[in-house]
């Protein structure tokens, strides 16, 4: 059974740097040995940027610290490798006054909760929805929804970024003529050797492959230029197996997940699996997969579905990366946006968009098992979890 949100405590709590009533989040506000996790948000008269709260490991609790960096709509954010610097998806139409999104640069103080800018610049392109660091720390990337297209900028001595050095404007369309009417870059994701970059394409169904000179962080068309997914499928997240050989893509329009094999040497994905998310009595058709994550070892794999508003827990094989079903749970509130695991991987966390809240559910490390519900903490439309 789903969680709810009382949006009368989000509402009567609301004040300049805090969301919620501060009974909430009574649990962890001592918490002091606890990570920092940031929160990137859509902004408004209620959210004012990305914000960051204590977490406390022990207790599977959150406690606010308040707003982190006012940033207009940073709705994903990115860790450098030294966790220094922080960079966030800016997912407007026009930034600082130009046409398209923005990707902004920041130095973290964890201890404190903050965010100081260091500069932001044009994303190339409009509806920025997710930012990527490269192993090196030297280059970082963007996909721009709206604009249908990708950019990299190369990262300065003070952590702060170029302008675009590469910028990819693609074009097309796929067959859900709602939905892809035109390219939706969505994710950038770059490999395990740190040698390519992908794309995923929601628009044109497919997975965009380049090479990566990580020195300048400049992009070029690998070959094959890119991976083909089915027609009307929606490719929109993805990410790695530990091991580096196996990729999970989570395809939005038809709520599955493509097993992928990995060909570090020659740039090459190739299809393995694919298997449904939603239930099989479910027939309203209006589910749609968000976000995957995988554990340190490799044994489990969570995504999450919108609409139906579920988990959905994997088992994954150890010699092939196929996944097998575990269960399917409530995700906690409503439009699961974005997941999270904690250091400790004991929990699972979880940016429901549409109810106001981040989720946090208890997780078996043997089992791989989800509790069957959670503790909820009111946010205002949380988009990306990052732990510090």
């Amino acid at each position: 059974m789903a969680m709810k949100v009382d949006r009368r405590k989000v509402i009567q709590g609301l004040a300049v740097s805090t969301f919620a009533s501060r009974a909430w989040w009574a649990e962890a506000a001592e918490a002091g040995s606890g990570k920092t996790l940031f929160v990137g948000t859509q902004t408004g008269t209620a959210s004012k940027g990305a914000y960051s709260c204590k977490w406390d490991p022990a207790k599977g609790a959150l406690g606010l610290l308040g707003l982190a960096a006012e940033a207009e709509n940073p709705t994903f954010l990115a860790l450098s490798p030294d966790a220094k610097y922080l960079y966030a998806a800016n997912e407007v139409d026009s930034f600082n006054g130009t046409k398209g999104g923005g990707v902004s640069a920041f130095t973290v103080d964890a201890k404190a909760g903050k965010l100081t800018a260091i500069n932001a610049v044009s994303a190339m392109g409009a509806g920025t929805c997710h930012v990527e660091v490269d192993k090196t720390g030297q280059a970082v990337f963007c996909a721009n929804y709206t604009g249908g297209s990708a950019a990299s900028f190369h990262v300065l001595a003070s952590g702060g970024l170029s302008e675009a050095v590469s910028h990819f404007q693609y074009s097309g369309h796929g067959p859900n003529a709602e939905r892809q009417e035109a390219p939706h870059a969505h994710r950038v994701t770059v490999t395990p050797e740190n040698k390519f970059v992908l794309v995923n394409d929601l628009g044109l169904d497919c997975i965009h492959i380049y090479k990566l000179d990580a020195a300048t962080a400049v992009l070029t068309p690998s070959d094959p230029p890119q991976w083909t997914a089915a027609p009307g499928s929606g490719p929109r997240a993805l990410r790695f197996h530990p091991n580096g050989r196996w990729a999970y893509c989570v395809h939005e329009l038809i709520s599955s997940v493509e097993v992928l094999r990995w060909d570090g040497a020659a740039g090459a994905l190739t299809p393995i699996q694919e298997i449904k998310m939603t239930p099989d009595d479910y027939t309203k058709g209006d589910a749609t997969g968000s976000e995957i994550v995988l554990d340190r070892t490799g044994r489990f794999a969570y995504a999450a579905n919108r609409g139906v508003d579920q988990l959905v827990s994997f088992g994954v094989a150890p010699t092939t990366g196929k996944l097998t079903l575990l269960g399917r749970s409530s995700c906690g509130g409503q439009t699961p946006r974005h997941i999270a695991l904690d250091p400790t991987e004991r929990w699972l966390l979880v940016a429901n968009q549409g109810s106001d809240g981040i989720a946090v559910f208890r997780r078996d490390t043997k089992t791989g098992l989800l509790a069957e519900s959670g503790k909820a903490f009111p946010i205002v439309k949380p988009q990306c979890l990052v732990f510090v």
